[in-house]
């Protein structure tokens, strides 16, 4: 099933998860796979897996994982693409895998930059690598976007033009990075009306867990902090629970604001972590 059919029922609510590391312990895998069973539990549109876990196992451990998730659950699995970490050679070998495996739907990323900042191989940016998924097989493809701006993107207008090619090129629907702000996620879609996007865009809400994991992503995508959500880190920043349930009625304030204003869909960033899921889900159930 290709998910992009789930907007006729909005809004879509899906998840996203990391795939345990080549060389997890025992233990840490049946954790993993205890936690994946209470996510599947909470009945996402679908789930959809980061590519690999460090290592050289990368295209297999999200393979496994996403038919995995297609078999064992009968939820449909969105694996990450990543084309700076495919030839025009492999590419296709791993497009034929995951269509044996039943994937039907792909998130077509550029992938992070290597440690000399400049780009390597035939898909430099993202567009580049949904003309040859296009080309290759009937997935339905799925495209980021950054309601706080793309890092290495000068404006919006600028980012939206190449979210555009994208589009263009073939993506069918797209997921936001994170954010913590919901008035830049709706200035975002009013440049996208603007340009004549007219695709499901869904927001990607990241929960807090610690302090330090949202500072990183923060810093690494470029994403700011409101002057609100940076004073709860402070104050709660030596209490790892306090600081937990805080960040958890963040998100679920951020989220009901969302779907009063008929969002698309939400895009959990769940960071494998089931209880702050299942907290979130339960808090909103009724307003879906």
């Amino acid at each position: 099933m290709k998910v992009v059919d789930c907007f006729k029922d909005r809004p879509v609510i899906s998840f996203e998860v990391f795939p345990p590391r080549p060389n997890a312990s025992e233990a840490a895998l049946n954790r993993f796979y205890s936690s994946l069973d209470v996510l599947a539990d909470l009945d996402p549109a679908y789930i959809s897996v980061t590519y690999g876990a460090g290592g050289s196992d990368n295209h297999a451990s999200t393979l496994r994982l996403c038919r995995y998730i297609k078999e064992h659950y009968g939820i449909e699995s969105v694996p990450h693409l990543p084309g700076l970490e495919f030839t025009a050679e492999t590419l296709p070998d791993y497009l034929d895998a995951l269509t044996h495996a039943g994937v039907e739907n792909v998130l077509a990323l550029r992938g992070d930059l290597p440690a000399t900042g400049q780009p390597h191989g035939p898909f430099q940016h993202a567009s580049d690598l949904v003309t040859a998924v296009k080309a290759a097989g009937d997935f339905n493809i799925i495209g980021a976007c950054y309601p706080d701006v793309h890092p290495e993107a000068p404006s919006l207008a600028i980012d939206v033009a190449h979210l555009k090619e994208k589009v263009a090129a073939g993506t069918s629907q797209l997921i936001t990075q994170l954010f913590f702000e919901n008035d830049h996620f709706y200035h975002f879609l009013d440049a996208v009306d603007e340009a004549g996007i007219a695709v499901p865009v869904q927001a990607g809400i990241m929960p807090v867990i610690t302090a330090h994991m949202v500072e990183r992503m923060a810093t690494m995508c470029g994403v700011g902090l409101p002057p609100k959500f940076a004073k709860m880190m402070r104050h709660y920043a030596d209490n790892k629970v306090a600081l937990r349930d805080a960040g958890v009625a963040y998100a679920v304030d951020q989220i009901v604001d969302l779907l009063s204003e008929g969002v698309d869909g939400i895009h959990l960033y769940t960071m494998d972590n089931p209880i702050v899921t299942k907290r979130i889900c339960s808090a909103i159930k009724t307003l879906i």
